[in-house]
């Protein structure tokens, strides 16, 4: 059979160069912006997931708000928002 000592040398090989490349990958994204700059309009993300087999899944979509603000507003619950605003 196989030697304990092996696969524990392959296992931490193995972790030693996932980390050795989380480093790289850290420092090679750190100056790349994320998300997107605030604006007008919504972004569409589309979520679909699907289950296997026959039939299963879902798909759809919905829109997101690029300003910050309006984004937020959407959590607010409707019987504490303004009555011209539900």
């Amino acid at each position: 059979m196989f030697d304990l000592g092996l696969i524990a040398y392959f296992s931490l090989a193995i972790l030693i160069l996932l980390f050795f490349r989380a480093l790289w990958v850290i420092r090679h994204e750190k100056d790349q912006g994320r998300g997107s700059l605030p604006g007008q309009g919504d972004h569409e993300v589309r979520a679909d997931y699907f289950s296997g087999g026959a039939g299963g899944g879902h798909s759809g979509s919905f829109r997101v708000p690029k300003d910050p603000q309006k984004y937020a507003q959407q959590f607010v619950p409707k019987d504490r928002k303004p009555k011209d605003e539900r």
